[in-house]
């Protein structure tokens, strides 16, 4: 009996690297599952290019614009979301998958903790619609707060603090250096003096 046949393959054996012999393996023969992960990621990336890129034809340019108008920004990240995921969708087609991440804190045989992502998502809804109510400061500290909790955060409140730090920063940030306002809330607005 050949070694080929012991193997189920076709030709001889390749030592592996432990250095018995391993079967021959094509090198598209990578799982479906991981390809048709890639391949929706990189779907969602063009077809989140093309919502930019027709979003952006959309903005109407003020005819005292300078040559950056508004719709340079939205036309840059459309066209290098397309360019980018085009080639990750021709990379995956050729049978070229990534391998997964290989790290000392990654299990890649741990479950999805669906308890743990529900809540963030329910923090990122609770943000978006409190923003406007409370303030663009004090939503990012709740939602800093609401995910350090749900990520295992011991001392929650450290982070609902580096949340309304950084979101007052941005809130400042944005209404000082570019002249761009984010809401302020009842509780800054009076001292803020809007």
């Amino acid at each position: 009996m050949s070694s080929s046949s012991t193997h189920g393959g076709v030709g001889p054996a390749r030592p592996g690297p432990s250095g018995a012999d391993a079967p021959d393996v094509a090198p598209d023969a990578a799982p479906w599952r991981g390809r048709l992960g890639e391949l929706v990621f990189a779907g969602l990336a063009l077809a989140l290019g093309v919502f930019a890129l027709v979003g952006a034809s959309s903005i109407r340019v003020p005819e005292s614009a300078n040559a950056v108008g508004p719709t340079a920004f939205p036309y840059l990240v459309g066209g290098i979301l397309i360019v980018s995921s085009v080639g990750v969708l021709v990379e995956v087609l050729r049978g070229r998958s990534s391998s997964q991440e290989e790290g000392e804190d990654i299990d890649s045989a741990a479950a999805t903790d669906w308890l743990t992502l529900a809540k963030i998502v329910i923090a990122v809804i609770a943000h978006i619609a409190l923003v406007t109510v409370i303030g663009w400061a004090f939503a990012a500290a709740l939602l800093f707060a609401i995910v350090a909790w749900a990520l295992g955060a011991r001392r929650w409140w450290v982070a609902a603090l580096v949340g309304l730090a950084l979101g007052l920063a941005i809130q400042l940030g944005f209404g000082l250096g570019l002249g761009l306002s984010l809401p302020l809330g009842p509780v800054l607005g009076p001292l803020l003096g809007a």
